[in-house]
């Protein structure tokens, strides 16, 4: 496949992704933003390319046109690329880098002709350099052309390229939110219980990292359920009422989290998934009165 790549896009992803393949001799075309300053900072930070600020049909000239904006404004480009170049984009593989839109986005260019799907990198990019990207998943999609292409390009930077269903992308995605912010929401709150009760924020950083780092290491090389500890695990209910009735007097949202999390877990890591999920039930209903009062006292 030939190595030219048009940019549509000035953001972190598209800037990290442009110059890691100007490294490994891609050759930059046109770099789209929204602005002729923006476009000649992205050129700047990826090294290569020719600043543009709004579509042209000059993006047209490169085979492969990535579109790194922005999910609420894909298709606006799409529909707006199609109607600027109908005539040329056949033959041409247009990719967009969102985690939550599938190909279906770009219906207006394979009616052109285009080849078209996409390829999220399952990463975080901070705006400063370019994060490490061998090894990690790309998930993509899209038609058979667009697939050997994005296929090709997640090789190139040492990804690993993982087919998922268009149809089910956003699930995904809400995988991926489960796993990277809201993972971080739940240590944060974490960490504000033990400033709670004393510890300064540094401490409290201090001691619950170490053991976030264990338990996923533990997920990572023994699995799921033997890596599962605390209370939930050992079936020690009285501590796990005595964290609720602690957690409703001082945090409420942090308790509503707590009973979500803990049926959760007994559904996907408890040998005695009914058994589990019945004390579970027992323990919400005993509290009930005492939440409602509390609340109509309030």
């Amino acid at each position: 496949m030939e190595k030219t790549l048009a940019i549509i896009g000035g953001g972190r992803v598209g800037r990290a992704l442009g110059r890691r393949l100007r490294e490994l001799d891609w050759k930059i075309g046109v770099v789209v933003t929204r602005s002729e300053a923006s476009s000649r900072r992205a050129v700047r930070f990826i090294g290569a390319g020719k600043p543009h600020g709004g579509l042209t049909r000059h993006v047209l000239v490169s085979l492969v046109i990535l579109i790194a904006t922005p999910d609420d404004v894909i298709s606006d480009i799409a529909r707006e690329l199609a109607r600027i170049g109908a005539e040329e984009l056949r033959g041409r593989v247009v990719l967009h880098t969102s985690g939550a839109q599938d190909s279906r986005a770009l219906a207006p260019l394979k009616e052109c002709g285009a080849a078209v799907g996409s390829m999220h990198p399952l990463q975080t990019f901070s705006g400063v350099g370019v994060p490490p990207l061998e090894g990690k998943v790309f998930a993509v999609e899209g038609d058979v052309v667009a697939m050997r292409a994005a296929r090709q390009v997640v090789r190139a930077l040492g990804g690993s390229p993982v087919h998922i269903r268009g149809g089910k992308k956003i699930l995904y995605h809400a995988a991926a939110a489960l796993a990277a912010g809201h993972v971080l929401a739940l240590v944060e709150a974490a960490t504000q219980l033990l400033v709670s009760v004393g510890m300064k924020r540094t401490e409290a950083t201090r001691a619950l990292l170490p053991l976030t780092r264990q338990v996923l290491d533990n997920f990572e090389r023994i699995g799921p359920r033997a890596a599962w500890t605390g209370p939930l695990a050992r079936g020690d209910y009285k501590i796990v009422e005595s964290h609720l009735r602690a957690l409703h007097d001082s945090r409420e949202e942090v308790a509503l989290a707590y009973e979500a999390l803990n049926r959760l877990a007994a559904r996907v890591l408890a040998q005695d998934t009914a058994g589990t999920a019945a004390e579970l039930e027992r323990i919400s209903s005993a509290l009930k009165p005492k939440v409602k009062a509390r609340g109509g006292n309030g």
